[in-house]
């Protein structure tokens, strides 16, 4: 006859988890003996380990008593959805490494593969990580705002990239966070931008309709006019010589 911590240590498991079986029925209670201590047979530690042997193999408790009455047919069915769901359960858990994978790499949690692309051809450019990391949250807000036509915008970027102004702009703007609102080469920014702008207007993308609305276009403008110190007044240069806006650009007058 064994007592409470004798049984434990026999069926692998803590006086603790035994109480607990007690509690919620899983293992009858026997009667105490003249000592007041409970004492237990052979049996009681047979139905132990096989209630251990059931919950470590990730049967819940609450199924683990219908599984210990059933008989072999009903067992065997019992075990089969029992693993069903534990496969089920092993396929979340390999999706959520693979999202808290994606959370370690930063923008493959949020952004379609397309603009993942994008940002790592802009990273093999040379341009400054904390750049491209504004850029990456402006199109985690983008992307889902254009879930439909995300791809077809991003081919469009890579295209612009192709072009020697837009990489020379690119790698000033990485350099720009750390400038003076008064640094000369804002001028150059300024320059390259409405050369860019202006080939667009004349391919009818300036003022297209971009399906965002008023407000949510004033704050991506008002990020990236925060994001380093120039950028307001390389917002005031273009705005002088007749644009307007960051991400929905305006020709608002001639100069």
């Amino acid at each position: 006859m064994l007592t409470i911590s004798r049984l434990a240590a026999h069926a692998g498991v803590t006086v603790r988890a035994v109480r607990h079986y007690h509690q919620i029925g899983l293992l009858p209670e026997p009667e105490r003996g003249p000592s007041g201590y409970r004492i237990y047979d052979a049996a009681a530690v047979v139905r132990l380990i096989r209630i251990r042997t059931l919950a470590d193999a990730g049967v819940p408790l609450a199924r683990v008593q219908e599984l210990l009455d059933a008989g072999p047919d009903e067992f065997a069915r019992g075990v089969e959805e029992v693993d069903r769901h534990l496969r089920a359960e092993i396929r979340r858990l390999q999706e959520n490494r693979r999202r808290i994978a994606g959370l370690a790499a930063g923008e493959h949690l949020a952004l379609p593969q397309s603009v993942v692309g994008y940002l790592e051809r802009v990273r093999a450019l040379g341009v400054d990580e904390r750049y491209v990391e504004l850029e990456r949250d402006t199109w985690i807000v983008l992307a889902a705002q254009w879930p439909q036509q995300i791809d077809e915008v991003i081919a469009h970027k890579h295209s612009e990239l192709d072009d020697p102004d837009m990489v020379r702009l690119y790698r000033l703007l990485g350099q720009a966070l750390d400038w003076d609102v008064d640094d000369p080469r804002v001028v150059e920014i300024a320059d390259i931008m409405e050369r860019q702008m202006r080939r667009a207007l004349e391919a009818g993308e300036v003022d297209a309709d971009d399906g965002l609305d008023d407000p949510f276009v004033d704050l991506l403008d008002e990020a990236a006019a925060e994001a380093a110190p120039m950028a307001e007044r390389l917002r005031e240069i273009l705005q002088e010589r007749g644009w307007k806006g960051w991400t929905r650009i305006e020709r608002v007058a001639e100069p």
